[in-house]
């Protein structure tokens, strides 16, 4: 019999993409199967052909699943200014039984789904119940689906400030915001507004080797839940260092990108969110306590979601297939 694999374009991964609700259910399954030890994931390599860009190779397998793959995606800031996304990414999944690949598809719509529902499992357990507003610092592809994906797991929230440096990404975004959302969206001058008006504030700017973050511990008001997706590129040191705990999606991952030279500011001690999420822990112990997520990414979220598309795709018939 002739090799072959599935292709699915963009057009055919959204088309049968799951609703944001299970998107946050399929990352939580995930969180917890990472948390009891049946997630295979090493550190992503990368390589950096341009100044803040990359391209990393993010490998995971899903022991209970039994799903494994890889995502190639790099991120190059500079690409709005060109008229082109700054994220791009392929996920190849391959048969766990005899490591033939059976599937590659367009990576955007899972790596915006699930970036956004990691920050929605970590909202669950380090948010205030009853948060009512969230910031977003960052009016990109993750700064809509963030919008779209938190007030789920936190319907309280009723008003959404956000701010980003490019005055014509800000403009973008509140257009589609307000047509697409029920919440209050206000627009802010900077960071600085978003950040004091927020009672959940996610970061989404780019990842920077050398940046000059502008949040001061200052601006930090008890109770607030951060979500940063963007390394530290705008929680300076003292910020970090005001919360009254840490954690992140992959404490591996983070001590590898310690070791490359970021997060110089982060303190010791930061906790996992996939043993909170396995151990069946709040997280949030009183309502004033400032808590952050670093969030920097998984291959297993990938994967997981990917493995949901390729099943419905296939029972949909879409697709095309290719020969190897």
């Amino acid at each position: 019999m002739r090799a072959s694999l599935l292709y699915l374009s963009r057009a055919d991964v959204e088309a049968v993409s799951p609703s944001t609700r299970e998107v946050v259910e399929v990352v939580e399954a995930l969180f917890r199967e990472k948390g009891e030890g049946l997630v295979e994931m090493p550190p992503k390599p990368g390589v950096h052909p341009r100044p803040d860009a990359f391209l990393h190779a993010m490998p995971a397998y899903l022991r209970r699943s039994d799903a494994v793959g890889l995502k190639w995606v790099s991120g190059f800031p500079a690409n709005p200014g060109r008229g082109l996304a700054t994220i791009h990414g392929l996920l190849l999944l391959n048969d766990p039984d005899t490591g033939a690949p059976v599937a590659v598809m367009d990576a955007t719509w899972i790596t915006a789904a699930r970036t956004a529902g990691a920050t929605a499992v970590a909202a669950r357990r380090l948010a205030r119940g009853a948060s009512r507003s969230l910031g977003i610092l960052g009016c990109g592809v993750q700064g809509r689906a963030h919008l779209e994906t938190v007030p789920l797991v936190l319907p309280s929230i009723m008003d959404a400030y956000f701010w980003d440096p490019d005055p014509a990404a800000l403009g973008r975004f509140e257009e589609e915001m307000t047509r697409r959302h029920c919440l209050r969206l206000h627009r802010c001058e900077g960071p600085r507004q978003v950040v004091q008006a927020s009672d959940v504030l996610v970061t989404a700017g780019p990842i920077l080797r050398h940046p000059r973050p502008p949040i001061e511990a200052t601006w930090l008001a008890p109770g607030v839940f951060v979500c940063t997706l963007d390394f530290d590129s705008y929680l300076a040191p003292g910020a970090f260092a005001a919360a009254d705990r840490l954690y992140t999606d992959d404490l591996p991952q983070l001590d590898h990108y310690r070791r490359e030279g970021f997060f110089a500011g982060l303190p010791q001690g930061v906790e996992d969110l996939g043993a909170l999420v396995a151990c069946g822990s709040p997280g949030r112990r009183h309502d004033g306590e400032r808590l952050v997520a670093v969030n920097l990414g998984l291959a297993a979220e990938d994967v997981a979601l990917g493995t949901v598309v390729l099943g419905r795709a296939r029972e949909r018939g879409l697709g095309t297939v290719l020969p190897l």
